[in-house]
């Protein structure tokens, strides 16, 4: 590594100006890397919070909640089957207007009294008592309290606030709850006859597919429901898209790059060549010199996204998790390093005549 030093400190200028094209590289990818856990956790934490490990939906929903209705006939094989926990949910999205004219937009799950989708004993009160919602935190900013009246629009139903509590988002919309009784009646009217969403199911060892096969019903998984959201698929799609072109063109550049500054130490590597050294130390030689420029510029562009992402403010859907930046940066660092493999031939095939001046 004496000679790649050499270079580096020799020719610092250019390497500088390789080493803020991938910093920025990295800087951006880091960014997209939180703003796609945000995207994600803006759209189905809700889901992801609630303490279930699958749901039955109506087959053919496609994880899609607004596909899907079930009725009593199908919970009946579930609450009948052992090792499994279930409650019927229905999900919904609603507009709501408070007392002052201010709009709110819900996204409404109902589930009975009961329930284990509500353990807590506060939370039972409210699905047991009179009809009402318990609202997401998030409203409080809003200056919706305990007590206020909202009337949802639609079926033009009133209903009291009965509670706050930390509840996430589905589709990008803030959650609610209330009881299946009261989300039947916003929904359907008079004529809900028992109809709902999905059945929420905590597996303790069941055979599900049995139970589906009974129930007419088809499970999925916690994990697999989110693409039900709206917009989840197409914007994790869209995001891992620009981060994969990112990471492409920062090959192309360092392979660009490489190829370039191998052809202006032609007569070096052939010098090098001439005086005994081997094909396979010029390459490491060259290699270890792009891999601390890689490093470097990748870690410093990581710093400065992970710097920008603590600033962003809570109106920005952004969340930046050590595994995907991890991720992104390593696979930055190998692709860059895949992108420099072009020039390796070029590098074995120097002649050492080069070096005395032979026409080559």
């Amino acid at each position: 590594m004496f000679l790649a030093w050499r270079d580096l400190k020799v020719g610092r200028a250019r390497f500088v100006l390789v080493g803020v094209v991938i910093a920025l590289v990295a800087l951006l990818t880091t960014l997209l890397s939180g703003l796609a856990t945000g995207l994600v956790d803006d759209g189905i934490s809700g889901l992801r919070g609630l303490p279930l490990t699958h749901l039955a939906l109506q087959p053919g929903a496609e994880s899609s909640f607004s596909r899907s209705t079930l009725t009593d006939e199908n919970l009946g094989p579930w609450e009948a089957a052992d090792d499994v926990d279930v409650a019927p949910l229905g999900v919904s999205f609603f507009n709501a207007k408070t007392t002052s004219g201010d709009t709110l937009d819900l996204a409404l799950f109902g589930t009975p009294p009961g329930s284990f989708l509500a353990p807590r004993a506060e939370a039972q009160a409210a699905l047991g008592g009179p009809a009402g919602v318990v609202l997401s935190d998030t409203f409080r900013d809003e200056g919706v309290e305990v007590g206020d009246r909202i009337t949802i629009a639609g079926p033009d139903v009133e209903l009291p606030v009965l509670g706050f509590t930390y509840t996430g988002s589905y589709g990008h919309v803030d959650i609610a709850f209330t009881s299946l009784e009261t989300w039947q009646r916003l929904v359907y009217g008079d004529n809900a006859d028992g109809r709902f969403s999905a059945i929420a199911i905590r597996d303790h060892g069941a055979d599900l597919a049995a139970i589906d096969r009974e129930a007419g019903t088809a499970t999925e998984t916690k994990a697999h429901a989110y693409a039900g959201s709206p917009g989840y698929a197409a914007e994790t799609a869209t995001m891992a898209l620009i981060r994969g072109f990112l990471l492409v063109i920062s090959a192309l550049i360092v392979g660009a790059f490489f190829m370039v500054w191998t052809v202006q130490r032609t007569r070096q590597i052939g010098l090098m060549k001439a005086l005994g050294a081997s094909s396979w130390y010029v390459v490491r030689d060259a290699l270890g010199q792009l891999a601390v420029v890689l490093v470097a510029a990748t870690a410093l562009g990581t710093a400065v996204g992970v710097g920008l992402g603590q600033l962003a403010g809570a109106d920005v859907p952004f969340s930046l998790q050590t595994g995907p930046v991890l991720t992104s940066a390593v696979v930055l660092v190998v692709l860059g390093m895949a992108g420099a493999l072009v020039a390796i031939r070029r590098i074995t095939s120097v002649d050492p005549l080069i070096a005395l001046g032979a026409e080559h």
